[in-house]
């Protein structure tokens, strides 16, 4: 499976949060899976930290580099995407999200179970 983790679940992740479901553990962690971190995610992350909505460990660069993870850079066919998903969403990180799995053929792993209204490319981890 190729996987796009939504922000919550890569800060939980990283942080080894009990509020990251055991199926998204095992998910992640599946060899045969090749998980993806967005562009969008780390935009997302920097942009509350820095207004104070977030705090991150002091180690929070370096836990990430450490993950075998795949980076999903932001490509012009993704916004394109973006403005053709119906407003079952109005949070523009996860709207672009939703847009990147579906372009890139990625299933997003999150626990917001709002995003499920998206269909297929959406998978809710509990």
């Amino acid at each position: 499976m190729r996987i796009l983790l939504d922000t919550h679940l890569l800060l939980w992740w990283l942080e080894g949060s009990p509020s990251l479901s055991a199926q998204a553990r095992e998910l992640i962690r599946d060899p045969d899976n090749t998980v993806f971190v967005s562009a969008v995610s780390l935009w997302e992350i920097w942009l509350k930290q820095s207004l104070g909505k977030l705090r991150l460990p002091v180690d929070f660069t370096g836990r990430l580099a450490a993950e075998s993870f795949e980076s999903l850079p932001l490509l012009a066919s993704h916004p394109r995407q973006v403005s053709l998903l119906p407003w079952r969403h109005r949070d523009p990180f996860d709207r672009m999200l939703i847009a990147q799995a579906q372009v890139e053929k990625l299933v997003l792993l999150t626990a917001d179970e709002a995003l499920t209204a998206y269909g297929a490319a959406v998978h809710l981890a509990r």
